[in-house]
């Protein structure tokens, strides 16, 4: 009789875990977040234990599994409508290598090691660091890399001047460029940081995507 509690708790969490993933969404393993990866580990623990104790009723791990999909959905429609709550939770990407050149101060911040580091690179059939322009790891903890080109012609930095109405310092600081500089350009355009959506600098232009525009 045991077995047969056992095997039919383990059927229907299968079935009710796959319906609360549809709810919270698609989302591959590697983009999990931390929201996720935390609602993933918890929902584990609480129907092994519901398995293992079938004397208790399952109405007790299908409630506090309920409250974590509704948890996680919330937090997610909050993240998208709110970049700082984003950013909270699952961080920014990180600029690793510069120009062919290995940002160690933000390699220690990171706690990525120079094996990590490699093992990246050779993943992506690449032999050397001074091949790489830029690379960034991601909050997700991939390594995103942009090779040079074929005549080693520097390309546009990689990340936007604005996103969701803010201003990306770091981006700015990399084309060496100032904050009063892109009000006046923004200005000219007749156009506020806080009504734009994306923003992206290539070969000396402002390429521009506002609020508006997404309606």
């Amino acid at each position: 009789m045991e077995i047969l509690q056992v095997l039919f708790r383990t059927a229907f969490f299968y079935f009710f875990v796959l319906l609360c993933y549809r709810l919270m969404g698609k989302r591959e393993i590697g983009q999990l977040g931390v929201i996720d990866l935390m609602v993933s580990i918890l929902i584990a623990e609480l129907i092994a234990i519901s398995i293992e104790n079938i004397e208790d009723s399952m109405l007790l791990t299908i409630l506090p599994i309920a409250l974590l999909v509704i948890l996680e959905i919330l937090l997610a429609f909050i993240s998208i409508k709110s970049r700082k709550v984003r950013v909270f939770f699952d961080g920014k990407p990180s600029l690793i290598i510069v120009n062919g050149k290995i940002n160690y101060n933000e390699m220690v911040k990171q706690r990525y090691s120079m094996d990590n580091l490699l093992l990246s690179l050779r993943q992506k059939e690449i032999k050397s660091i001074e091949d790489v322009e830029y690379a960034f790891l991601e909050p997700n903890g991939k390594l995103s890399i942009f090779k040079y080109n074929f005549l080693r012609i520097p390309s546009p930095y990689p990340m936007p001047l604005i996103l969701d109405g803010s201003v990306q310092k770091k981006a700015l600081k990399y084309i060496r460029k100032s904050e009063t500089w892109l009000s006046y350009v923004l200005k000219k355009k007749n156009l506020n940081i806080k009504d734009i959506f994306y923003c992206f600098y290539k070969k000396k232009k402002l390429y521009i995507i506002k609020r508006t525009d997404l309606k």
